[in-house]
């Protein structure tokens, strides 16, 4: 299972995060819209819950975010490499 912190799934996160805030929508409006707390949107952007692919697509409407373009980053961008041990130590 991927962790909540994989590349892809932040391209997914940080992509509706733009979203909301370059629309000047605060995270609670959007809870609010959810029917959810502020809390809900603050804990998902923040990495400590783990957001469905329901909810994404719930969010993505109320931000008027084509999700489809965003799945599409994710299979497009690669992930930047990690340097290997031999080169940490140079």
């Amino acid at each position: 299972m991927a962790s909540i912190y994989s590349y892809e799934y932040q391209i997914v996160i940080n992509a509706l995060r733009k979203a909301r805030i370059e629309k000047g929508i605060t995270q609670k409006s959007l809870a609010q819209a959810l029917d959810r707390p502020q809390s809900f949107i603050a804990k998902i952007e923040n990495g400590e819950r783990r957001l469905d692919v329901v909810e994404f697509v719930h969010i993505a409407h109320l931000l008027s975010v084509d999700h489809g373009l965003i799945l599409e980053k994710i299979l497009f961008k690669k992930p930047p490499k990690k340097p290997k041990r031999a080169e940490l130590i140079k």
